[in-house]
């Protein structure tokens, strides 16, 4: 069974970001069409990608249950972990400097803390 850092319903994902504070998490927790629709938009925009509102369902990347088409079948960083057998990538030794996490970890530096934490 795959271990998870889930503590008081806190989701952090395999690369360190708050699965509470993904907008596909909350639209999905909420059944907000409005939020699904506004994140599909924005999605589709920064990935060049054809991102559509009913793509904007998920559970959390760790947990059990539904999960966006990218971070189910697309993520290399949680393809990664998974192979990897890691909770998270703050599990694994090739953390620093790992090319694959570092396009989150640059610009998110609540996430490497997470991972820290």
């Amino acid at each position: 069974m795959e271990e998870r850092y889930i503590t008081m319903n806190h989701r952090i994902a395999y690369c360190g970001l708050d699965c509470e504070a993904c907008d596909a998490y909350l639209a999905t927790l909420h059944n907000d069409q409005a939020l699904r629709e506004k994140t599909a938009k924005l999605w589709a925009e920064l990935n060049n990608a054809p991102i559509l509102p009913e793509h904007i369902h998920c559970q959390g990347c760790r947990a059990d249950g539904a999960k966006t088409i990218f971070c189910e079948q697309l993520c290399e960083i949680r393809r990664c972990a998974r192979r990897k057998g890691v909770a998270t990538c703050g599990g694994c030794p090739e953390l620093e400097g790992c090319p694959t996490v570092d396009a989150i970890l640059s610009r998110n530096p609540e996430a490497r803390k997470n991972l820290k934490g």
